[in-house]
């Protein structure tokens, strides 16, 4: 499949979309509390938007049905496929009370109704539970801690977007393990190119292929103190 030409994705938004991706930007640059340091709408289009909406040349993403943000920050990948996916129900999922405080004024601002802010710890997202079609995550955890949380979120074919840099082999392969007992399987590790000029940026799928154990997740906390496979 041809790389996909995230400008031409977002040209072809309704306009819309395209106003609420432009209130996103605005709200980032007013607010000097937003959870990140690429706050300027000029860089944020590049590195935020365009980073996120380069997930939709998955089909696994653009025919989900829901889909979970996880430690979804300032609202990225999860509130900007929100927007180009209107009839995707968008959960954003986020621990620290005042990103989700943030997150729920950003999500409000835009009028991005299909989006919700949840308030809690992936592991403790029971309502979540085998409910997605896709779990996505952006710079959050060791491989192996991203794996555990979502793998309770899928439901059975379901898939893991994770988005990394630089590949590194002996990493990928730490990963193989978890994997294989949280019920997962790397299918793809795609190169991608969001924006002109970005390098060493990754998509790791992962499809749900197995029943992932009962005794996943683990408490609050275990994954990152005691990741499998460590």
């Amino acid at each position: 499949m041809a790389p996909l030409d995230v400008s031409r994705e977002i040209n072809a938004l309704t306009s819309a979309q395209q106003q609420q991706l432009a209130t996103v930007l605005a709200t980032l640059e007013a607010d000097e509390h937003a959870p990140t340091a690429v706050r300027t709408a000029e860089q944020a289009a590049r590195t935020h938007i365009a980073d996120s909406l380069v997930a939709l040349e998955l089909d696994a993403v653009r025919t989900a049905a829901r889909i979970a943000d996880l430690g979804s920050g300032a609202g990225f990948p999860g509130l900007a496929l929100a927007i180009a996916l209107p009839g995707t129900e968008v959960s954003l999922i986020e621990s620290q009370r005042r990103k989700c405080e943030f997150l729920e004024r950003l999500r409000a601002e835009a009028e991005v109704e299909n989006a919700e802010v949840v308030c809690s710890r992936a592991e403790d997202w029971r309502d979540g539970a085998l409910s997605c079609d896709v779990v996505v995550a952006r710079a959050l955890a060791p491989q192996p801690v991203v794996l555990e949380y979502a793998a309770p979120l899928l439901r059975m074919g379901g898939t893991l977007v994770d988005w990394r840099g630089r590949r590194e082999q002996a990493a990928e392969d730490a990963a193989e393990r978890p994997a294989a007992l949280l019920g997962l399987e790397r299918v793809e590790i795609r190169s991608v190119i969001p924006f002109e000029g970005a390098t060493d940026r990754h998509l790791h799928v992962f499809a749900k292929t197995g029943e992932t154990p009962a005794r996943f997740p683990r408490r609050a906390g275990i994954a990152r103190k005691r990741p499998l496979g460590g």
